[in-house]
């Protein structure tokens, strides 16, 4: 069995989602059917007021958190909106399980795991066998490291200012040759 997932880590502001769009780019335009969710930070005025879910199939957003929601779980200085989480995100995993040739979770961190359907879909996720790219949270990539340990090969990769310009065709690359059989 070749690699099944590519968990790429780094800190804040490295560039870990834009990582992961480039390669979802380069796989798509290959002709590749690429699934699962991105989530991206959403500014207003230059300040971060939260984050946005996106479905990559399907366009559908929704909203992972914000700072003037006022129910949910707080994580930091926003409260997590689990419907949106679960309705856009955890949706677009479960489709993506059945329907993609590669699955993307963009990303695995503090707010998504308030979700323990969430936490179930990636069980699943990474039981599928199938291509997984995820980001994870520098918090959380040697306590989820530990849960994947045996459900799945894996390659962790550290996203740094160095390297970010050269890994999405480096993890391209290493999706097409399994996607392969190489």
């Amino acid at each position: 069995m070749g690699l099944t997932s590519i968990f790429l880590t780094g800190h804040p502001g490295v560039g870990k989602t834009t990582v992961v769009e480039r390669v979802v780019y380069a796989l798509m335009s290959r002709g590749l059917r690429v699934g699962g969710m991105i989530t991206k930070e959403v500014r207003e005025g230059g300040k971060r007021i939260g984050f946005e879910i996106l479905d990559i199939e399907s366009g559908v957003r929704g909203w992972l958190a914000h700072v003037k929601r006022e129910d949910g779980p707080v994580i930091g200085r926003y409260r997590v909106n689990l419907r949106d989480l679960e309705d856009v995100g955890v949706r677009a995993l479960i489709r993506s399980i059945e329907e993609a040739d590669i699955i993307v979770c963009d990303e695995i961190g503090p707010m998504e795991r308030t979700s323990s359907r969430f936490r179930e879909v990636i069980v699943e996720v990474l039981a599928s066998g199938k291509p997984f790219i995820a980001t994870l949270h520098h918090r959380y990539s040697e306590d989820l490291v530990e849960e994947v340990r045996c459900a799945s090969q894996f390659n962790i990769i550290k996203i740094t200012y160095t390297n970010r310009d050269i890994l999405p065709l480096h993890v391209t690359s290493l999706v097409l040759k399994e996607i392969r059989g190489s």
